[in-house]
């Protein structure tokens, strides 16, 4: 159930401009009188002006968080919003490892259950804050205690785990400094918190996306594109192509399920024409700590005039990496260094990953300057080599290996052997419960987990752009054994039923994965749909490991896109029920999610 209440009634949009960039003072509203909201600032009631103000930041161990109800106004029109502290975003946390924090978290919303999860911090599993499996959830009313002790350092987040509270702007940041120097030097820091936010019911647009998935896939294949196709492809290639697609019930132009066409999306909860700005002083290295809080949205981040050094993924230290660019999913974090000189502004451009619309920002000697905003790049189409169809050879990047033929499900796709190590096997076996199944309408045979491929719409682009098989974690593999066993699950959907799952069994129907207390196994991940998924495992670190079965990288969370097969290392040492699921926000709702329980 929703926080908002609705007459059924379709209210006035806004233009397409103003959707996109949003209203430049938009933010928490003052004074509203709509009634269950807060009536502060009384004099500009009514006026619909909104709170320009800096982030707040909350640096003690012991604290109040009062969750509650606030009118905010991205876009023209004042919606409700769910805040933290009256402030969308939340406010920024910022302790020391080795401190234990003591948070009250107080619901004064008047008629729904919250919470709180702190997104990647190893804690006691009855402090992660899922209703039904740490807890039972904050009552309207209630107040909940949460302690731990702070055993790691990075950038980190916290937001909700109440159906969709966090799209309705439950969400903040979380910095946990570090108790030895960092690996690298900077003089000024600054967070960038990307979100996307909707005029609409989160619930009511959940609703819309079981109703009709493809609302917003506005761009459909035309005549004179088919002509195009056939001119390049030839008659059979392009008809076959049009076959395949139509057989599996999709588009290549589904690349995001949601996009700016339903979103504004924010920067630090500033849209675009607000123009959120970090100050510098020219010859100042920058640290840049980028948080994808969006619940539905892939952003493809770059700073036009700078280089980016990553230097941590997920709050771990990595082998510094030089980039141009990165794509960032929802839920993961990436520190990057940038020492700007020789222009007093640049612009932070974040596009959405379907080329509708972006976050955008500025870093600059002083308020007021903006940089030109780039254009967005040309609308991605998805390939059949996206989905592990071999088309041949495609930009150079790491396709090998996508072996065999996505098909729609009830198909012969993938039967024979287990795929090793890291999936480096020549075939897939798919699990019984895919076969037949009314929610699985595609299966795919990816073997690899291309983790040097840039993803849709980044190859060959012309810049460097970050990928999964560039980072390394700056230390070996903290556990040091081989897995013991190993877990295969597939990510399976159906676009048109927008239906989402592990194995083809949504989170309802399923039983428990259960881990032994102490050991060290593997996961492994095969995306069986043409979407992509960030995979994120409560309580414990996900080890990545690299096409040979190596230790690679540390995350929280795991994205795997379109005909990848990835996987993982966990060292089971959390005791207790633990959530895995998407963080596609809507995809965990519709049913990919798993309890997981680690246990003596």
């Amino acid at each position: 159930m929703s926080v908002f209440s609705s007459d059924g009634r379709r209210p006035a949009l806004p233009s397409r401009r103003l959707f996109v960039q949003g209203l430049a003072a938009g933010g928490v509203v003052a004074g509203l009188g709509a009634a269950g909201l807060p009536a502060r600032a009384s004099a500009a009631a009514g006026r619909g002006r909104a709170l320009a103000a800096a982030p707040q930041v909350l640096q003690q161990q012991h604290l109040t968080l009062a969750i509650g109800e606030s009118a905010v106004n991205f876009t023209g029109r004042t919606r409700p919003a769910i805040t933290v502290n009256g402030s969308l975003p939340a406010p920024i946390l910022r302790w020391r490892e080795g401190q234990t924090v003591d948070i009250h978290v107080r619901n004064t919303l008047a008629h729904h259950p919250t919470s709180i999860h702190w997104h990647g911090i190893l804690l006691p599993a009855n402090m992660d804050g899922v209703p039904g499996l740490s807890f039972n959830g904050i009552a309207p009313g209630q107040t909940w205690h949460y302690r731990f002790t702070l055993n790691q350092s990075g950038t980190y987040w916290y937001h909700s785990h109440s159906m969709f509270q966090e799209q309705a702007g439950l969400y903040g940041a979380l910095i946990i400094d570090p108790l030895q120097p960092p690996p690298y030097r900077y003089d000024r820091e600054h967070v960038v918190l990307l979100s996307d936010w909707t005029d609409l019911d989160p619930g009511a647009l959940f609703r819309r996306m079981k109703k009709l998935a493809e609302h917003d896939n506005y761009y459909r294949r035309t005549l004179p594109d088919f002509l195009r196709d056939v001119r390049r492809d030839g008659w059979s290639a392009a008809l076959a192509d049009r076959g395949m697609w139509g057989r599996m019930r999709m588009t290549p132009t589904d690349i995001s399920d949601i996009n700016a066409h339903t979103y504004t999306y924010l920067m630090n909860g500033t849209t675009p024409a607000g123009n959120w700005t970090g100050l510098f002083r020219p010859g100042e290295k920058i640290l840049l700590r980028f948080i994808n809080g969006a619940a539905m949205t892939y952003f493809d981040v770059r700073i036009p005039g700078l280089k980016m050094t990553v230097v941590a993924a997920d709050g771990q230290y990595i082998h510094p990496v030089s980039v141009d660019e990165f794509r960032i999913a929802p839920a993961e974090t990436f520190d990057v260094l940038v020492e700007p000189s020789g222009q007093d502004a640049y612009t932070v451009f974040c596009q959405d990953m379907g080329r509708t619309g972006f976050a955008a920002g500025t870093l600059a000697v002083r308020h007021g300057l903006q940089a030109p905003v780039p254009v967005n790049d040309p609308r991605p189409l998805l390939t059949m080599a996206d989905m592990a169809h071999d088309m041949g050879a495609h930009g150079g990047h790491d396709h090998a290996g996508v072996a065999a033929m996505a098909t729609p499900s009830g198909g012969h796709a993938g039967h024979g052997g287990h795929g090793g190590h890291g999936g480096t096997g020549p075939s897939v076996q798919h699990p019984a419960s895919e076969r037949g199944n009314p929610l699985v309408d595609m299966q795919s045979n990816a073997t690899q987990p291309r983790l040097d491929d840039p993803g849709i719409g980044l190859r060959d682009n012309g810049r460097s752009v970050l990928t999964y098989g560039a980072m390394r974690s700056l230390f070996d593999d903290p556990d040091g054994r081989e897995p013991g066993r190993e877990v295969e699950l597939h990510l399976t959907g159906h676009m048109e039923k927008f239906a989402w799952s592990f194995d083809g069994i949504p989170f309802a129907s399923a039983e428990p994965l259960r881990l032994k207390y102490g050991e060290r196994m593997r996961i492994v991940l095969v995306n069986d749909t043409m979407m992509q998924h960030p995979i994120h495992l409560h309580g414990v670190w996900s080890d990545l490991e690299d096409a040979q079965g190596a230790f690679q990288l540390r995350k929280h969370t795991v994205d795997v896109p379109p005909g990848t097969r990835r996987s993982y290392r966990v060292r089971a040492d959390a005791l207790g029920r633990w959530a895995f699921h998407c963080h596609l926000l809507y995809h965990m709702e519709a049913g990919m999610m798993r309890e997981v329980r680690i246990e003596e």
